[in-house]
């Protein structure tokens, strides 16, 4: 699944629930800045299972294993046939097997693992979150934080409630130049900021109906579908097709467009936004199975900063913008600043660049933090709650899409003022054992 799966009164308490998903979302991998530390003694390590080995959890799953004071102890995914090979590509990192699972609970109710790592599908970030914290266990979480807008709430208390660390996966918190970049624009070098640009504009793909099917061997359907509503299985429900479907994913712009709008939001330095106004559609990936837009435009206002941040998506189109595929700008009087993972500029007065500068982006650092704060307590650099705030952003977007008109957001009430449809959609009904509880 992506990069993309109890309401207990208390952390020993047994947990009756079931997980343990795949992951998607291609990943390079950042090992050659771990590989020069040498391991810690296994008493000194955090012990770390990887939920979801597809994908983007295969690939971080392989940065935490390289790591000097973590280990992969515990991998785990509902696809039994995947678990075998992939612990061999973690043993080749860490020089040790990690333990295969499929079933999420026999992970949560094992004391031996400290942290669990969730590279799933969407749907199922918030669900094991929330039953990671409940567990005692600290947890990294990949973007977005979750399929709707109460699941995000509910992360945010169960990390207070049990004191957890959560760190989210916009690995961008933790990236020097990116954190350079928020230092020059709190110094006023461009005067007060009173607009953000963020962009997403890439190549996706159609993707074609295919009928359904029977379940692989070895798949646990029921748990893959967790949260969401009970199908029958598809392949392009299990494998791309997932993250264009509101059952599991969020769109691109909840995808990748995750990372660009909390970017765009931490420079602006703000929170909840007033007025959200979203225009979209399916412009070019029309007759197949998408139901989310491949283009769309959306201005967030913020009035208490008197700031405005805008996204653009095209997934059709894999030309740059102002040099970068995803990318923010940031626009005061005195100039502006353009980033993107591979580098930045400052443009001043009468269109001089002061400044261009090109970066080596890694995870590497956003997984070290995640231990570090473990260790020390700290409050991690993309704390979730920061993760929902960004995340919120994404949601609320969609949702102007999918209703056709503008939202007022409420920050104090957390809901869109007057709109009793929209509202309805911030939460979904659940199934079963896999309810969003609704005390933490």
């Amino acid at each position: 699944m992506s990069a993309q799966p109890a309401d207990d009164k208390s952390q020993s308490a047994s947990i009756d629930r079931r997980g343990l998903l795949t992951g998607a979302a291609a990943t390079g991998l950042a090992l050659a800045l771990a590989k020069t530390e040498a391991k810690a003694s296994a008493n000194e390590r955090i012990h770390v299972c990887v939920i979801g080995v597809r994908g983007r959890g295969s690939g971080v799953g392989k940065n935490f294993a390289a790591l000097p004071n973590a280990q992969v102890t515990h991998i785990c995914d509902v696809n039994e046939a995947l678990l075998h090979d992939y612990g061999q590509q973690i043993n080749e990192v860490q020089k040790s097997t990690p333990k295969p699972v499929q079933d999420l609970r026999r992970v949560l109710d094992d004391k031996s693992v400290d942290a669990i790592v969730v590279t799933t599908p969407d749907h199922w970030h918030a669900l094991a979150t929330i039953w990671g914290c409940q567990a005692g266990k600290h947890v990294y979480v990949e973007k977005p934080i979750s399929n709707n807008v109460f699941e995000g709430r509910q992360m945010v208390a169960a990390a207070r409630k049990y004191n957890r660390v959560v760190q989210v996966g916009t690995q961008s918190r933790s990236a020097e130049h990116y954190v350079e970049i928020m230092q020059l624009i709190r110094s006023g070098r461009i005067g007060k900021v009173h607009m953000a640009k963020a962009w997403n504009s890439q190549l996706r793909r159609k993707v074609p109906a295919v009928p359904d099917s029977e379940v692989p061997k070895g798949l646990d359907w029921n748990i893959w579908q967790g949260p969401a509503a009970d199908r029958p299985y598809n392949a392009n429900r299990y494998t791309y097709g997932w993250r264009w479907m509101w059952d599991y994913g969020t769109g691109d712009m909840g995808n990748d467009g995750v990372h660009d709008l909390d970017i765009a939001r931490w420079g602006l330095g703000v929170d909840y936004p007033t007025q959200v106004q979203c225009t979209a559609d399916k412009l070019v990936f029309t007759g197949d199975i998408q139901e989310t837009p491949d283009s769309q435009v959306v201005t967030f206002t913020f009035p208490e900063k008197q700031a405005m941040l805008v996204y653009e998506q095209r997934l059709w189109s894999p030309y740059h913008v102002e040099g970068y595929e995803n990318g923010v700008a940031f626009y005061g009087p005195d100039g502006y600043i353009v980033v993107g993972r591979q580098g930045w500029k400052l443009v001043e007065k009468r269109n001089k660049v002061a400044i261009e500068n090109k970066a080596n982006f890694s995870e590497i650092p956003h997984l070290k933090n995640f231990l570090s704060c473990i260790k020390n307590g700290n409050t991690p650099n993309c704390d979730i709650e920061e993760g929902y705030k960004s995340t919120l952003l994404a949601h609320l977007g969609n949702l102007s899409y999918r209703v056709g008109r503008p939202l007022t957001f409420d920050s104090q009430k957390q809901q869109c003022v007057g709109d009793d449809e929209v509202n309805a959609l911030l939460k979904r009904v659940g199934r079963k054992e896999f309810q969003i509880p609704e005390s933490v």
